[in-house]
């Protein structure tokens, strides 16, 4: 059996940026790099740390979005389907009412990530809230709560392709001392 083809996460990226963060790999300077720009991992650990947090920015930027009911670091997600984040809108009938439950659920990967990572991502699933497509719209509002989104995107791409080729996890040990 032919072993799974990994994700390339630079596709879609101009070829000279994608060829640059593969000779910083290569010759071993990514790394360094990313640690220098973001030195700490962040705090958020447990599904309950991540909601309030999701929660905090939802409130703050996306106020008539409709209520956050989960939020939730989950295991499976990277390797099953292939993703860093969901969002999922589940309706069901109570009697007479319809009711609507909205869950983001977050690749686990980002446990051990810088605070700016994770913001990133949660960003990107809460715009879903409002934005079910990626269309213009959607990047516009992942800009607005996230002004540094596209820059943030691309660096944790280029952390995952550094992954990829067999990096170690750069903020594994930084358990305590990240701050968020």
């Amino acid at each position: 059996m032919l072993p799974k083809p990994s994700p390339n996460y630079l596709a879609g990226y101009p070829a000279a940026q994608a060829e640059q963060v593969q000779r910083l790999i290569e010759q071993g300077q990514l790394a360094e790099v990313l640690q220098q720009k973001y030195p700490l991992a962040h705090t958020v650990r447990t599904d309950k740390a991540l909601y309030d947090y999701a929660l905090e920015l939802k409130n703050e930027y996306l106020r008539n979005a409709g209520q956050l009911s989960k939020a939730a670091f989950d295991n499976k997600l990277h390797v099953i389907r292939n993703a860093l984040g969901t969002h999922t809108r589940i309706s069901r009938v109570h009697g007479s009412k319809l009711t609507a439950k909205r869950e983001i659920r977050v690749a686990a990967l980002f446990r051990e990530m810088p605070a700016e990572f994770l913001r990133m991502i949660v960003v990107h699933e809460l715009a879903h809230l409002k934005e079910l497509e990626h269309n213009k719209a959607f990047y516009q509002l992942c800009r607005y709560m996230e002004p540094d989104y596209a820059q943030l995107e691309f660096e944790l791409r280029a952390y995952l392709t550094y992954l990829d080729a067999g990096g170690v996890g750069l903020w594994t040990a930084d358990v305590e001392g990240g701050a968020l």
